[in-house]
């Protein structure tokens, strides 16, 4: 952790001798898991439109080119957005206040070998009112940026930016961090990739619903939250435990009961620590 003003060190938190919290970048997780399973079983180009659960308690998929097919059981894992949450809750996302503009450094250690050393081998933050500065390095040189910032959803329109116009987005936030130390004005001058608006959105926490035989949710699609490095670690425990489930118990809506039992209170829980955790990333003015 960085003073926004001088950049000088605050906080270092050196990774456990244990390497208790390992990390990966989210594409190669991703080839993990698409590279251990049977050729085919991912089903590419069937995007989902909806889903309606059968009286028989099974429950059908409806897909964009207009056919469907029936399955003993479907799981919501598609996300923010997610095209079967509405047969479950009518809960829709909502925008946080906050706004992550992403962008991005290649061959950091040699094309940008100050900003390297300033992010380490691991997370960079500065934080001031309403807006900070995160940096990530990931894996092939590359360092991943955040410029997060409180700001209404329509920021750029109220500013008069066209977000395809990276020259003025680039010059609107270095007017953002005016006064910010030049090591960390770095990330706003210099970055390889150009600037991506990301504004974070949040289900209601709770969320919970009123279990429905065939279908049910994990990850994302069932409690999106703040991203504050804890969103793919519960999909990923989410699956787990409904996997867990559907061997133990003993049929598929007994699994699916006693994985909603175990998910919705631990998820509640992380989505309240979540919105503490952005708080803490991106302070809000007091009064």
């Amino acid at each position: 952790m960085l003073d926004p003003a001088s950049a000088a060190l605050l906080k270092h938190q050196p990774p456990s001798a244990a390497g208790g919290r390992p990390e990966i970048d989210r594409g190669q997780l991703r080839g993990l898991f698409l590279d251990s399973i049977t050729k085919g079983t991912v089903r590419w180009d069937r995007a989902v439109s909806g889903v309606t659960p059968l009286t028989d308690g099974t429950c059908r998929l409806h897909f964009g080119d207009g056919t469907a097919e029936d399955f003993d059981l479907v799981v919501g894992a598609d996300g923010a957005w997610s095209r079967v949450r509405p047969a479950l809750s009518q809960a829709a996302p909502g925008y946080t206040g906050v706004t992550f503009v992403e962008t991005g450094f290649d061959h950091c250690d040699t094309r940008h070998p100050d900003l390297a050393r300033l992010v380490g081998n691991g997370s960079m933050l500065a934080k001031g009112v309403g807006r900070s500065l995160v940096a990530q390095r990931n894996s092939n040189g590359h360092i991943r940026a955040y410029i997060a910032v409180r700001v209404p959803q329509d920021w750029h329109a109220a500013a008069g930016i066209d977000l395809g116009d990276q020259r003025a987005v680039r010059t609107h936030l270095l007017r953002m961090f005016d006064g910010w130390d030049e090591s960390l004005r770095y990330i706003l001058r210099n970055s390889d990739s150009g600037f991506t608006n990301r504004p974070l959105f949040v289900l209601p926490a709770p969320h919970t619903w009123e279990h429905v035989p065939g279908v049910t949710l994990l990850g994302d699609a069932a409690h999106l939250m703040p991203p504050v490095g804890l969103g793919a670690n519960l999909a990923m425990l989410d699956g787990s435990d409904l996997a867990h489930a559907l061997v133990t118990e003993a049929g598929v809506d007994d699994a699916v009961r006693a994985y909603e039992s175990t998910m919705l209170p631990r998820s509640t829980e992380a989505a309240t620590g979540s919105a503490q955790g952005l708080d803490h990333l991106v302070p809000a003015a007091t009064s």
